[in-house]
């Protein structure tokens, strides 16, 4: 074989082996932004499923949701904790959103790789106890807060104690229902078709299942409505708030919950942090009201829509504006948990969701938006 043969067949391989090297190239890069597209569209449905399950239960208390509950005259919706020392617990707000300011439709948001935390300003104002608890909450994404009991309730057995300090009990094997998930569950609920009372437990007695009123420390006041066996039902009562937090450990934005809860005769306990999904960069949220703001009765027709601001601002008293909003829309900004695809990240493809334009880095990270409207159905047709 001569030198100039030997060079012949060294080019002819030098270029199968670009060949072969582009080709396992794209095939890499495929399978890359098809990961990602996955892992987005996986984090998106977890995501969207967590939100509107939570948002679907507000206004849930028992027999009757809390509307109907605040227009019977008097009103039939009761609670004796101390909302002023611990505005987290407050159940007269089933809703509570936080429009994070310059986020509203028409507005552009940057997205970062590292986002700034703590720094935005909300309308309404968060609540201090709810700013100190989300202490790495993301600039430029919105908030919502919902209170609510649970679906699942225990049929109270017997009542003991006196009217204003009673004693519920109930059946023990219900036990694991009427806790649903929580141990050392503290704050409940019970409700008739009457009336509802949110309240705080003094003790707790699994073995003999009741759940005693009495002096606690988030309790400020006693119960004002009677309730009788055969109708009263028990719930473990749930305060929540949802938003889109950053992980420091993980470099990356995810949704987050934090609950307020207490025990039996305990202070109040704001959880930990918790991260549901990982990925949503940005939550964006609009809520629908009933067309009717006035003191009669709702009409069920959901076409007035707007911002946080937008519903505190809409009635004299924002309990009852907040009362109102029947439906929320929600949207999204998911990212790729590593980088997908350069070429995907600094595209021309616009993400809009609510109104609002955001421009995402050049991190290499595959971005979609996904939006949903949720109607709250303890509201639908005012019910």
């Amino acid at each position: 074989m001569s030198l100039v043969e030997l060079m012949i067949a060294m080019v002819i391989g030098l270029i199968v082996m670009l060949g072969v090297v582009q080709v396992f190239s794209a095939s890499r890069e495929a399978y890359r932004l098809s990961e990602g597209l996955a892992r987005v569209q996986e984090n998106s449905r977890f995501a969207m499923d967590s939100l509107q399950r939570d948002l679907r239960m507000a206004g849930h208390f028992g027999c009757i949701n809390d509307q109907a509950h605040t227009l019977q005259n008097p009103g039939s919706l009761y609670s004796t904790l101390n909302i002023s020392a611990n505005p987290s617990l407050d159940f007269t707000h089933s809703i509570q959103g936080y429009e994070a300011n310059d986020t509203e439709p028409g507005k552009a948001v940057a997205l970062s790789t590292t986002p700034t935390t703590g720094g935005t300003a909300y309308s309404p104002a968060l609540p201090s106890d709810v700013a100190a608890a989300l202490t790495n909450r993301v600039d430029g994404s919105d908030i919502v807060a919902l209170r609510f009991l649970m679906p699942d309730g225990v049929p109270v057995t017997s009542i003991a104690g006196d009217a204003q300090r009673p004693v519920f009990n109930f059946d023990a094997s219900r036990l694991a229902v009427l806790q649903s998930g929580v141990t050392n569950a503290g704050l409940f609920g019970v409700a008739d078709c009457l009336s509802a009372t949110v309240f705080q437990a003094r003790a707790v007695d699994t073995g003999a299942a009741s759940v005693t009123f009495g002096d606690a420390p988030n309790n400020a006041g006693v119960f004002t409505s009677l309730y009788t066996t055969g109708q009263a039902m028990l719930y473990r009562a749930e305060s929540i708030v949802l938003y889109v937090g950053y992980d420091a450990d993980t470099a990356q934005s995810s949704l987050y919950r934090v609950r307020f809860s207490a025990g039996p005769n305990g202070n109040l306990i704001v959880g930990t942090p918790e991260a549901l999904v990982e990925g949503v960069e940005n939550l964006q949220l609009l809520y629908g009201q009933d067309r009717q703001l006035t003191s009669v009765s709702p009409t069920g027709y959901i076409d007035r829509q707007g911002t946080a601001k937008d519903v505190q601002e809409s009635m004299s008293d924002p309990v009852a504006a907040w009362r109102r909003v029947g439906a929320v829309q929600l949207g999204m900004v998911v990212s790729s948990p590593d980088p997908s695809s350069a070429k995907q990240a600094t595209g021309d493809a616009a993400l809009t969701t609510m109104g609002v334009t955001f421009t995402a880095p050049s991190d290499g990270r595959l971005r979609a938006v996904y939006q949903s409207t949720v109607a709250i159905r303890n509201r639908l047709f005012g019910n």
